[in-house]
């Protein structure tokens, strides 16, 4: 009797350890299908312009001026067969100094998105997503005599939209999604925006429109369209829009004609529009 009982004890005993074997060989192969680097796709352009003009007894007057602009745009996709996870991020900052009238930024950008989509159908499929904008320096407002107030800072206010919904694109260069949101606006000095509170939390519906097309070898055009309607003010819309045109010169250098537009009356009454154009070195990082 005692020999049957440590034979049935060390069958038992040695099918937990074959099903802890087993579970284990799942954890492994799922994280190294996870870490297996030919999944992912990452694409970083960085780019740079500046602009210098030196006056010294110059008859015909003119003032000094220096502007620069850095930016750093990225994409990094993992994609499976059955889902796909994306995040974008674009960085942006530049100054300029007029004579004597100081420096001034002239952008100033943090912006990321991250979309996770599962793939049902070919066309239409759901989504999870969320996005953070905010901003690296200190914003101001200037009056007619050049005196300035500060009005924003880092993460003052930081804007933070999540969302869930059904995701559609017709065709390769648009895809579109729409869903409910939850979106959130901090501060902590500047509460103008939040409401006057540190914090605002508005639930609503979420839509995201994305174009990317090349109509050339060198020419591509990029437009991003984000609504967002707060159910408890469904007739107000809150409209953001980035809009470039970027032409490919030579191989590191490149023009891009930039035109941002925001209306969220909690914020401004008129609609706030943004518009640039640079020329500058331009470098795929990878």
């Amino acid at each position: 009797m005692k020999m049957i009982g440590w034979m049935l004890m060390s069958s038992t005993v040695a099918a937990h350890a074959q099903q802890i074997a087993d579970t284990s060989k799942t954890v492994v192969a799922n994280a190294q299908q996870i870490a297996d680097t030919s999944n992912w796709k990452h694409t970083v352009v960085a780019g740079f312009t500046a602009t210098q003009v030196a006056y010294t007894d110059w008859v015909q007057g003119g003032e000094n001026a220096l502007a620069w602009d850095a930016a750093l745009d990225g994409k990094s996709v993992y994609e499976l067969p059955t889902y796909v996870w994306t995040t974008t991020y674009d960085f942006g900052y530049g100054n300029t100094r007029l004579g004597t009238e100081g420096t001034r930024n002239t952008d100033d950008k943090i912006d990321i998105a991250s979309e996770f989509k599962y793939k049902v159908d070919a066309y239409v499929n759901p989504y999870a997503a969320a996005t953070f904008k905010t901003q690296f320096a200190t914003g101001y407002t200037y009056d007619a005599l050049g005196n300035k107030t500060a009005n924003s800072d880092f993460v003052d206010p930081a804007f933070i939209t999540q969302s869930a919904g059904g995701g559609y694109q017709p065709i390769p260069e648009v895809k579109t999604r729409i869903g409910l949101a939850l979106r959130e606006i901090m501060a902590n000095t500047y509460t103008q925006y939040a409401g006057g509170e540190k914090t605002e939390t508005e639930g609503g519906l979420e839509s995201a429109t994305e174009v990317e097309a090349h109509f050339q070898e060198n020419l591509l055009f990029h437009a991003k369209l984000e609504l967002f309607s707060a159910f408890k003010k469904m007739d107000e819309v809150v409209v953001r829009s980035d809009n470039t045109l970027t032409a490919k010169i030579t191989k590191y250098f490149s023009t891009n004609i930039n035109v941002q537009l925001i209306q969220e009356k909690a914020i401004s009454p008129r609609t706030q529009i943004k518009q640039g154009i640079a020329l500058g070195i331009s470098y795929v990082l990878f």
